[in-house]
């Protein structure tokens, strides 16, 4: 095969966009190949930590819906307390606005993007990789960069295996002036019935989104969750604009990043920190890295740097996401009064910023201690 691209992006989402724009921006001729058409709606709570913020404010104007800086826990609906930051924590996002922006940045560094264009397979052979699209067309490129789901053709093909697989129930509701008025700069948090579950507000100015999440294989019980979670906020009779659904997995420690010319990043990478399963700062790191050593490459073997900066920099904080959530499943009751306690608001906000990692957070002594004392394990 003989490529006509550098660079083909397969997935249109903030991953593959942040990779499109990278490698378009290092002077690879860059497609994008994406399912549907912006801007679209996917399922996502919409909440960016600081290191997505900085990411995005580099490249788009960022379409905040609202910026918190206040937190409220529940432990199961009870024992409700509000901890506020004085200074911005999270910034809400709504996807189709979120995505629609990154698409205008990678087409302003050059990509090109093709909407409506439904992948069936990917190959590849010495000199070329290439993708198929369900009308026929044929797209072969230097490199792929695989952004589009964890379920998806790339995914597959690379071989991605998962350690954790969790359902996502999510409703975006219309947003009464009282809606608005009590949840306008304050996110509620919501400690779960089930081990290593929870539930969420995120307010978007005239909509809430309304989500719980939980392990794969309990679909009955997080569907329960998510209708008495509505209930118990005193939500129920608002108009419901979307409801929806779906499935996040993090990768085995020893899964690929890489088959040959294809990389995958992302979701499509099964790469989101474990507990919060907070995906988006993946996805733009990871894409953009991607899209760097897809620029610069010639041969296969020079996109070994990309899994070089997976591994060194979300590894570890992947590791400590999985030990979090270890400890949270265990012990939620001592999560949720950790979160009283002025260390354990600090790290959270921390966290939340993009000051502190989770790795960075888990290793600062006194927390370090703390997990190893309730059996987090290594």
């Amino acid at each position: 095969m003989v490529a006509e691209w550098d660079v083909a992006v397969v997935g249109g989402g903030p991953g593959g966009l942040a990779a499109a724009r990278a490698a378009a921006a290092g002077g690879a001729r860059t497609i994008v190949l994406e399912r549907a058409e912006h801007p679209r709606y996917k399922t996502c709570g919409g909440g960016l930590i600081g290191t997505s913020l900085a990411l995005a404010g580099a490249a788009i104007t960022v379409p905040a819906r609202d910026a918190v800086d206040a937190i409220t826990f529940t432990d199961r609906g009870r024992r409700a307390f509000t901890r506020r930051a004085g200074r911005p924590l999270l910034t809400m996002v709504r996807r189709d606005d979120f995505d629609l922006a990154w698409y205008g940045a990678a087409v302003g560094a050059g990509a090109t993007v093709r909407q409506n264009a439904q992948v069936r397979a990917v190959d590849q052979d010495a000199d070329a990789a290439r993708v198929t699209l369900a009308d026929g067309a044929v797209i072969t490129a230097r490199t792929v960069i695989g952004a589009d789901g964890s379920a998806a053709i790339t995914s597959r093909y690379v071989g991605v295996t998962f350690e954790q697989q969790d359902l996502g129930l999510e409703v975006e509701l219309a947003a009464t002036a009282e809606d608005r008025a009590a949840y306008r700069g304050r996110v509620l948090l919501d400690w779960g019935p089930v081990p290593g579950s929870y539930g969420w507000v995120f307010p978007k100015d005239d909509e809430l989104t309304v989500g719980v999440i939980m392990a794969k294989g309990k679909g009955a019980e997080t569907k329960q969750y998510l209708s008495r979670f509505v209930e118990q906020l005193g939500l129920t009779g608002r108009r419901v604009v979307r409801d929806s659904g779906h499935l996040t997995r993090c990768r085995d420690a020893a899964a690929p990043l890489r088959r040959g010319r294809v990389l995958v990043v992302g979701d499509a990478a099964g790469l989101l920190e474990p507990w919060t399963r907070e995906g988006i700062s993946y996805a733009l790191r990871s894409g953009s890295w991607a899209g760097e050593a897809a620029a610069r490459a010639r041969t296969p073997e020079d996109l070994a740097g990309y899994e070089q900066l997976v591994a060194e920099r979300l590894v570890p904080e992947m590791r400590a996401g999985r030990r979090l959530l270890h400890v949270f499943s265990r012990h939620p009751r001592l999560v949720h009064a950790a979160m009283r306690t002025p260390l354990g608001w600090r790290a959270f906000q921390s966290f939340c910023r993009g000051e502190l990692s989770m790795a960075e957070v888990l290793h600062r002594r006194p927390i370090h201690l703390a997990v190893a004392a309730v059996g987090g394990r290594p």
